[in-house]
């Protein structure tokens, strides 16, 4: 099998990127974005998506963390639509419910080649720190946008932001990770179309 492998690098006027992704890897990572809840949340995705990720993020970190959060999440979509090429032999669909203590997610994704966000999550979540319990939809967002997938991520219930957020973090770990695997019985592209 070709390695799914990806080397995405990214600089615009807020952010520098540079990201190495393998979909097939063991969960390792090495995660530095000057954002440390940020970094909890991407090395807990690669530990429980079994995808090894390499990843510099320099951001305009002094004025937000809007900016480092969303072009990541950028980053990291393109790097999947890139190693999975072009999705011969993928499962394509996958979905996981994951508990964090008061708080439970449910992650449902298709690599379909059609970005859509549906996001759902309980009102008047506090900030963790200086990370705002919104950017993890802003995350969400730029992610489903560049890795051409349909996502459906509902926070179900929970109080605590840190919780709420590893268990979104997680959850969407777990659907991408079966979602990617490679199915022996799929022939070719998993669509009627025959293109993804």
């Amino acid at each position: 099998m070709t390695p799914r492998t990806a080397l995405i690098e990214r600089a615009t006027s807020e952010t520098r990127i540079r990201l190495h992704l393998n979909v097939d890897g063991t969960g390792q990572s090495s995660v530095r974005t000057k954002v440390p809840f940020f970094d909890h949340m991407l090395t807990l995705f690669a530990r429980h998506s079994l995808v090894d990720l390499d990843l510099d993020t320099d951001g305009d970190i002094e004025i937000d963390f809007h900016h480092t959060v969303e072009d990541t999440g950028i980053a990291l979509g393109q790097s999947f639509t890139k190693a999975l090429g072009n999705k011969h032999g993928i499962a394509r669909y996958g979905s996981a419910y994951v508990p964090m203590d008061e708080s439970l997610a449910r992650a449902v994704v298709d690599f379909s080649g059609r970005p859509f966000l549906n996001y759902k999550a309980p009102e008047g979540i506090a900030s963790m720190g200086a990370f705002s319990f919104t950017l993890v939809e802003e995350f969400l967002r730029a992610f489903s946008n560049h890795a051409a997938c349909n996502l459906h991520l509902h926070l179900l219930y929970g109080r605590d932001g840190h919780h709420l957020a590893e268990a979104a973090f997680k959850s969407l770990a777990k659907a991408v990770d079966f979602a990617c695997r490679i199915d022996p019985r799929v022939q070719g592209v998993p669509s009627t179309k025959g293109l993804l």
